[in-house]
């Protein structure tokens, strides 16, 4: 039986966890700082309880710890970087810092990429240019993982993109999605915990509706809207495979300026949150706002994890030599 019990961790804490344990597997300072700074950031889907699988794909040779990354000037507004089999993390990262430096200088900026792995959160890179002002859309693809519309075998991946607008004082504009219904992450997070996922998440390997965790991540994944679902997996398979990965910045100030275009922003979040609210509702929300409520609530009262989320820091701390993760049984009430 799932246990209920949490635990909770301070931010800042569970990122100098991650750093060090990357550190130990042999990436550099840098590289283990920001990639721990996304994994804690992704922490519902994407977080730390997926490290044991990266360092592990470390130890066994199939990520490169210390990539010789490349950036080949295509235009002055396109670049492809080679991320010499780097950690995703670190390659989109390095590959969007590169997007924004074009957009800065010539309004818009794109970064193809290939030989990566996964990059968790794709919001992650998405904030990456909030933070210096600047549009941003972010592609990937993914393994097959879910069937084309009406088909049983998986075929299509659940391939995640995201885009991003600055707003003033108000909630930025974040959309982060998948193709299908929910991140496998959540899938995966639930089986870990033994606890089931409601109908309509996922398919056994037979393809019928599977409400069984386990079965799931054997199973295949339900698109969103049937055969729209499956036409937006395809976009991002032309996207990412076709172009080898892609991450586009846009500069607002091409158009208007940087505060003129942030505090048009701030009315049309204004102008949705005065929208009423349909039956069942308490409020009308902004895209990513709630994703943006709940990192303010981890601010104050830590990341909370469940036992079997312990067990393995637990484990990943003795396997390295590291102090470990500490954990409060309450929430944390952080300054």
């Amino acid at each position: 039986m799932a246990s209920n019990a949490r635990y909770y961790a301070n931010p800042a804490e569970a990122t100098e966890f991650a750093r060090n344990l990357l550190v130990k597997a042999g990436l550099s300072e840098d590289d283990a700082k920001s990639m721990a700074e996304c994994l804690v950031l992704a922490d519902d889907t994407h977080g730390l309880a997926r490290l044991p699988q990266y360092l592990d794909r470390v130890s066994k040779g199939r990520v490169n710890a210390t990539p010789n990354m490349q950036i080949t000037e295509k235009t002055p507004v396109v670049a492809h970087l080679d991320g010499d089999n780097g950690f995703g993390f670190v390659v989109a990262t390095k590959a969007m810092q590169d997007a924004i430096r074009r957009a800065e200088i010539y309004g818009i900026g794109m970064v193809t990429v290939n030989h990566s792995n996964h990059f968790s959160m794709a919001a992650t890179y998405v904030l990456q240019a909030l933070a210096a002002n600047i549009i941003s859309l972010v592609f990937t693809n993914s393994a097959k993982q879910m069937p084309p519309f009406g088909g049983k075998e998986t075929l299509l991946g659940i391939s995640p993109f995201a885009a991003g607008a600055p707003s003033s004082s108000e909630v930025p504009y974040v959309l982060d999605m998948t193709p299908s219904v929910v991140a496998k992450g959540k899938i995966r997070k639930a089986a870990r915990r033994g606890e089931a996922i409601p109908l309509g998440w996922a398919f056994d390997a037979d393809g019928n509706p599977a409400t069984d965790a386990e079965v799931a991540l054997n199973g295949s994944m339900a698109p969103i809207g049937g055969p729209k679902g499956s036409g937006i997996a395809t976009l991002m398979d032309v996207m990412s495979g076709f172009l080898t990965g892609a991450a586009f910045g846009g500069d607002p100030d091409v158009f208007m300026s940087t505060e003129d275009f942030k505090a048009r922003m701030d009315v049309l979040v204004q102008r949705v949150h005065g929208v009423s609210p349909a039956p069942g509702f308490s409020e009308v929300l902004f895209p990513g706002e709630p994703e943006y409520r709940l990192g303010i609530q981890r601010q104050k009262e830590g990341i909370p994890y469940a036992d079997a989320e312990k067990s393995v820091f637990a484990d990943a701390a003795k396997q390295y030599g590291i102090d470990e993760l500490s954990l409060s049984d309450t929430p944390l009430s952080i300054n």
